[in-house]
């Protein structure tokens, strides 16, 4: 690992404390633009997610109605029921996305996919970057600050096996080693790029989890609009099992 790497994940808890837990389940509201545009509005509102940590899978409820969730993994995606009855189900669901631009209006499974993929993502980094298969590379520092400080950032490239928004993203840590913006391509969109901004940490079982998440596009110039937000995230509450 990289000197940057190693700091990122002590900051944020540790491995050590981080391989004693098996999953994460989060209380959250999400909102912004992109829901209306997909034609989800309201289906992630207010919702549960339920990651695990040792392997891509996560799983959302109440989804899309009550006594239903999503189940996700980079192979499959579908909506089930409580008591485990499968009522839509799709197989190697990033193929659905062909073709797909920012007004492409989605259906359930898109929805369960992108959630799936994206809360597991944000919830298991910088974790994962010391995982097999990952690359981390620090790059060098910007020339402009952000807040005041110069962050620093790791390049990572996430294995092909592991669904994400694209296989190389960006992510900046301020001077204690925590995260504090994302940037990436979510490739699904077809929208350009997007910096993903998280604040108000909060500390959960050892680990400090950001609960604010503000998502905005990036113009032409490199600058996000912040008049435009995209997705938001608020977490309530984070318990690690």
């Amino acid at each position: 690992m990289t000197d940057l790497t190693t700091t990122v994940i002590a900051a944020h808890g540790g491995l050590e404390r981080y391989r004693q837990y098996h999953s994460a389940e989060v209380r959250f509201r999400s909102g912004g633009a992109l829901w209306a545009l997909k034609g989800q509005s309201g289906v992630l509102d207010s919702s549960t997610v339920r990651v695990d940590l040792d392997r891509q899978h996560a799983s959302h409820r109440p989804f899309t109605g009550p006594g239903l969730h999503s189940s996700f993994t980079a192979e499959r995606v579908a909506v089930e029921t409580d008591d485990g009855q499968v009522l839509a189900e799709r197989l190697d669901p990033r193929s659905s996305f062909a073709g797909h631009t920012l007004e492409t209006p989605w259906d359930e499974l898109h929805l369960a996919y992108f959630a799936g993929y994206a809360m597991w993502t944000y919830l298991t980094s910088p974790f994962t970057f010391a995982s097999p298969g990952f690359t981390a590379e620090e790059l060098p520092l910007a020339p402009a600050t952000e807040e005041g400080e110069v962050w620093r950032r790791l390049k990572v490239t996430f294995p092909a096996e592991i669904a994400t928004h694209a296989p190389e993203q960006i992510f900046h840590f301020d001077q204690t080693g925590l995260l504090r913006r994302h940037d990436y391509t979510a490739e699904v969109l077809n929208a350009g790029p997007a910096a993903h901004y998280v604040s108000d940490y909060k500390e959960f079982g050892g680990i400090m989890v950001p609960t604010k998440r503000r998502v905005y596009p990036v113009g032409q110039d490199g600058a996000p609009i912040r008049d435009i937000e995209l997705v938001t995230i608020d977490i309530d509450h984070v318990e690690f099992s």
